[in-house]
């Protein structure tokens, strides 16, 4: 318990926002990255970020496909302390269309933008990742959730190196 303690205080938690491929992903299997970043939201190591549109989304998907997982999908939100943000400006909104070519991940790629996350978390090769130039347009990174942990595993090495003298 001290090192799970003394992580959730560290002065700055990395801030990680999950689009609706990626919740879906971290309910239906409990194995995987995206259910690790669920598992770290829990512990308070990281800062878990969500917007009403991935709530919308997340809704429809878990109700069409696998109805019986509606309660496990809050419990999992609930433990993993994801926060819901404020949806982005239209004027941010506009600029995202321009970027993403799908309307809600357009709103999506702004929510990330306008909630200040260090990380935006999909599996959506379609709209996201396999969009060219997209992730050097942004203020923050883009990928999948093992390009997360391997990241977040990068940060915790760096924090771990004790300073040249």
């Amino acid at each position: 318990m001290p090192c799970a303690k003394r992580a959730s205080n560290m002065v700055s938690k990395p801030r990680l926002f999950l689009d609706t491929s990626t919740l879906f992903s971290g309910i239906w299997s409990a194995e995987g990255g995206a259910r690790m970043l669920l598992r770290l939201g829990e512990a308070e190591v990281v800062q878990l970020l969500i917007s009403p549109q991935v709530l919308r989304e997340i809704e429809e998907v878990v109700r069409r496909k696998a109805a019986k997982y509606l309660p496990a999908l809050a419990v999992l939100i609930d433990r993993s302390h994801a926060g819901v943000v404020a949806a982005a400006p239209q004027t941010l909104l506009e600029r995202c269309q321009g970027m993403v070519a799908h309307p809600g991940d357009a709103q999506i790629l702004a929510d990330a933008w306008y909630s200040q996350a260090g990380f935006l978390v999909t599996l959506d090769r379609a709209h996201f990742l396999g969009t060219p130039g997209l992730a050097s347009q942004l203020s923050f990174l883009l990928g999948t959730p093992g390009d997360c942990l391997a990241w977040l595993r990068a940060q915790l090495i760096d924090l771990s190196t004790p300073p040249l003298n």
